[in-house]
């Protein structure tokens, strides 16, 4: 039964009829609301704490003093203060598709950028069911395409594209969904997801360094090219293979909060981020070698491949059942075949050292070149060799 004041008081006489009937108002709010007794007079006053929002499931415990959150160790604040900036101040919304084979940094470096830079950054797939990803990496996608927020960038990373390639409802979320995101960027060979869509037409674009010219020849009305590390359309982002979605997702944070801001999440992220460097993989001078299989030939491995855009030079060491002769003809019959390369006469070697062949060719931007190829017997190794294949751009 409810006590009247009076009867309260009688019970605790030293206090007095009229803290009595003040004590059992607050008494009854408390109830009311749901708390404790003696907790609605300090609510007002009282602060609530919480982890800096990190994407964890920690994210939703709350601490009634300052600390550290036990869970992923980052220092506690102000709850208020998390709220009222939240409302103020929208995060950026990212969505990165994921599918079965997605190359694994394709999607986690921008993942990475974007997070850091303070973004809203989650996964989508067809379904919610767990994906395999290249190297057999197990992901639990966050969301799908039926109950996905409509992103501010869309992020289509590359790896092993072809189910999502001939997927009807994944080119069609595509679709829809960048046609309302302010940016779309593709990564590494995800720049065929794009296109698939319809979406490279008419621009100049690029992917990752050995779909160069599958790009151009399956799609033509795409101006592909291999001397950037990402390219900028304005709404459509490409960037080349793998570690270029880092790049391109930089940019992408410099254009939408500054310079600064980019170089402080590069620096966060420990990332040598150099984006006036004009390096660009699919540029350098080994991709104008053809691919050649030694395997056929005896058994290989490479010593040494290193070079620039106008030059490289490549080094296998090998054991081999053929004579340095029938090696030197043997690859050379490869670069012919499939380089379209051309051996310089035998009166124009006639000076060069033995097993030494000299080559013309010229690369897909009709740019001329030559190569030596030199077969050498390793000192002392029963059918050992070394390889060396140099190139070099004509000035």
């Amino acid at each position: 039964m409810m006590q009247t004041g009076t009867a309260f008081a009688r019970r605790h006489p030293a206090l007095g009829t009229t803290w009595g009937l003040a004590a059992l108002l607050s008494l009854c709010l408390s109830l009311a609301l749901g708390l404790a007794p003696g907790a609605a007079a300090g609510a007002e006053t009282a602060k609530h704490y919480v982890c800096p929002p990190c994407g964890l499931p920690c994210d939703k415990v709350v601490y009634d003093k300052p600390g550290t959150c036990p869970a992923c160790g980052m220092a506690l604040v102000d709850q208020d203060s998390v709220a009222a900036d939240a409302n103020a101040h929208p995060k950026t919304k990212v969505a990165l598709l994921i599918f079965t084979g997605v190359q694994i940094i394709d999607y986690t470096g921008p993942y990475e950028v974007f997070g850091v830079a303070g973004f809203d950054v989650y996964t989508v797939a067809e379904s919610k069911d767990p994906i395999t990803t290249a190297m057999g990496m197990a992901v639990l996608p966050k969301y799908s395409f039926a109950d996905a927020p409509q992103p501010d960038i869309l992020v289509v990373p590359g790896g092993g594209i072809n189910g999502a390639l001939h997927n009807a409802a994944t080119t069609r979320w595509i679709t829809d969904t960048s046609a309302r995101a302010q940016v779309t960027m593709s990564v590494c060979n995800g720049a065929f997801l794009l296109a698939n869509a319809g979406l490279l037409d008419g621009l100049t674009a690029t992917t990752t360094a050995s779909r160069i010219e599958q790009l151009q020849t399956q799609y033509p009305k795409i101006h592909v090219v291999d001397d950037r590390r990402f390219v900028d359309n304005g709404r459509i982002i490409t960037t080349a293979g793998l570690s270029s979605g880092i790049d391109g997702a930089l940019h992408v944070v410099s254009r939408m909060l500054g310079n600064g801001e980019a170089q402080r999440v590069a620096l966060a992220d420990e990332y040598d981020w150099r984006p006036k460097s004009g390096f660009a993989r699919a540029a350098l001078a080994d991709r104008r070698i053809p691919d050649i299989d030694l395997n056929g030939i005896g058994e290989w491995r490479i010593e040494r491949t290193e070079g620039s855009t106008d030059r490289w030079e490549l080094v296998v060491r090998g054991t081999s059942d053929l004579s340095p002769a029938q090696l030197a003809e043997r690859i050379g019959g490869e670069l012919e075949r499939k380089g379209n390369w051309t051996k310089v006469g035998a009166a124009a070697v006639a000076a060069s050292p033995p097993n030494r062949t000299a080559w013309k060719f010229k690369a897909r931007d009709g740019k001329a070149w030559t190569a030596n190829l030199t077969i050498q017997p390793v000192s002392g190794g029963k059918k050992d060799y070394t390889a060396t294949l140099t190139i070099a751009r004509v000035s």
